[in-house]
């Protein structure tokens, strides 16, 4: 694995949250973090059916774009009991003409599982895969991930996407039911992120 030697990571996000929770995260080593948006930036088009095609994507571009070493994630929820689904094309199955509506992607999901009688627990997890590319062509994958199952009706307030339907293992709570604090220590992106700050502590 390439140890991380650089001073200054792009991060090809245009998202202000997920940019602020990975200069946290990175803080301690001292590296600049800069977002997409600032160094304006196209989102590429994200044409692969894997998280780690559409990761792959993001993340070429914006080396080849900057000379900077460039960070992307692609995430998804995959359902058992309909082959993986939604997986890749989680945003897409909240996708409505005035954006996305997740609560209707989560009636879908639940619907989908009943048309075909799956049975209980319908078992579920979490996918987070972060692909950290270089300008010359290198990159290293990180792959994250957690176990759970969906629930109905949803549950809970906090969180953003799929977390009122997904119960994570050894939980009697979602994660739209836990605390921010709490979910981030056992959700899919921490366990990705995990394993990349590895090639920080490699120098």
């Amino acid at each position: 694995m390439r140890s991380f030697t650089e001073k200054k990571l792009l991060v090809a996000t245009h998202n202000a949250g997920k940019l602020e929770e990975i200069k946290a995260i990175l803080a301690p080593f001292g590296v600049e973090v800069v977002g997409a948006k600032e160094m304006n930036l196209p989102e590429p088009e994200e044409t692969e059916s894997t998280f780690v095609g559409n990761a792959r994507i993001k993340a070429h571009a914006a080396a080849n774009a900057t000379g900077l070493p460039a960070l992307a994630d692609d995430s998804g929820i995959e359902v058992d009991c309909l082959d993986g689904a939604p997986g890749v094309y989680t945003a897409d199955w909240a996708t409505t003409p005035n954006g996305r509506d997740f609560t209707m992607a989560m009636e879908k999901t639940w619907k989908a599982c009943d048309e075909i009688e799956a049975e209980l627990p319908r078992t579920a997890r979490f996918r987070s895969t972060l692909v950290l590319a270089w300008p010359d062509g290198h990159d290293e994958v990180f792959d994250g991930r957690v176990e759970g199952q969906l629930v109905w009706p949803m549950r809970g307030a906090l969180g953003h996407g799929y977390d009122p339907m997904f119960q994570p293992d050894g939980y009697d709570q979602t994660f739209a039911e836990m605390d921010a604090a709490q979910k981030n220590e056992i959700s899919h992106r921490a366990d990705a992120f995990r394993k990349f700050v590895t090639i920080f502590d490699a120098k």
